[in-house]
């Protein structure tokens, strides 16, 4: 296959943000973890992880055009297994995985912690994955991409109020705020499982510079904008990301993934 052209391979260091795991993590309603990882993997990784994944997963990997798009789904699909595997305490190849009416990833209803929650995100070389008890989430993540970040595709995609906003700061701000605007959006559409089908002018989140991420007004459900806390995330250089959960009262903590399928499974 011939390879796709991308971003050159992430780099990944451990920082003050994304600290490697303990050997025993705690999770409850009140703790998000998100994780981070890396997905170009050597070949030989590549193909052990294949064998953990699932028919049809493993079939869709077969579908990709390109090499490298190939082997990077293959990656994620496989560091999500292993990291579900991990809280589950079950071998990667043992979760059991469904898909809601739109899409949205869910653990199947054979899996004991039914009340595990979690939601993924790629851009390029990079993923983040996040994972809570008891809380519906989603999790956005986009290499920052000044050629998209343009007015015309702000104007048909966010609603006037952010259009404004983004207009009135500075050409250097601009493409920064742009992304933060779109990761927190579809990171909220991510959490409600709704896929394409909520538009995103129909809702409005913050997005100048210096401002908390936050969902500010849903046209829809004036309510629903309560209902839900973002996050900004900072997933490295020359990315955005953001997290929405729903509810309040939590605490958000970020780890970094070891390259390949180096797993334990306690939880």
């Amino acid at each position: 296959m011939t390879a796709a052209p991308s971003a050159p391979a992430v780099t990944l260091r451990s920082d003050s943000c994304w600290r490697a795991p303990d050997e025993r993590l705690t999770l409850c309603p009140a703790l998000v973890h998100v994780w981070r990882a890396g997905l170009d993997w050597e070949p030989a990784r590549i193909r052990e992880a294949e064998t953990a994944l699932a028919p049809d997963e493993q079939a869709r990997a077969q579908r990709f055009f390109f090499e490298r798009d190939r082997t990077r789904y293959v990656a994620g699909r496989a560091t999500l297994r292993a990291i579900l595997g991990r809280y589950l305490g079950v071998p990667p190849e043992g979760v059991g995985l469904c898909y809601g009416p739109r899409g949205k990833p869910a653990l199947a209803s054979s899996q004991t912690a039914a009340a595990l929650r979690f939601n993924l995100a790629h851009s390029d070389g990079l993923a983040l994955y996040a994972i809570t008890l008891g809380r519906e989430l989603g999790v956005d993540l986009e290499r920052l991409r000044p050629e998209f970040a343009t007015d015309a595709v702000a104007e048909n995609f966010f609603s006037s109020a952010e259009v404004a906003t983004l207009r009135g700061l500075s050409t250097g701000r601009q493409v920064r705020a742009f992304f933060d605007c779109w990761t927190r959006k579809e990171a909220y559409i991510k959490a409600r499982g709704d896929g394409l089908w909520l538009p995103l002018d129909r809702f409005e989140v913050a997005l100048a510079p210096g401002e908390p991420a936050a969902l500010l007004a849903t046209h829809d459900d004036p309510a629903e904008a309560r209902r839900w806390s973002l996050r900004q995330l900072q997933p490295g250089p020359g990315y955005a990301g953001a997290l929405a959960v729903e509810g309040g009262g939590w605490r958000l903590e970020c780890w970094q993934w070891p390259e390949g399928l180096a797993s334990a499974c306690q939880p």
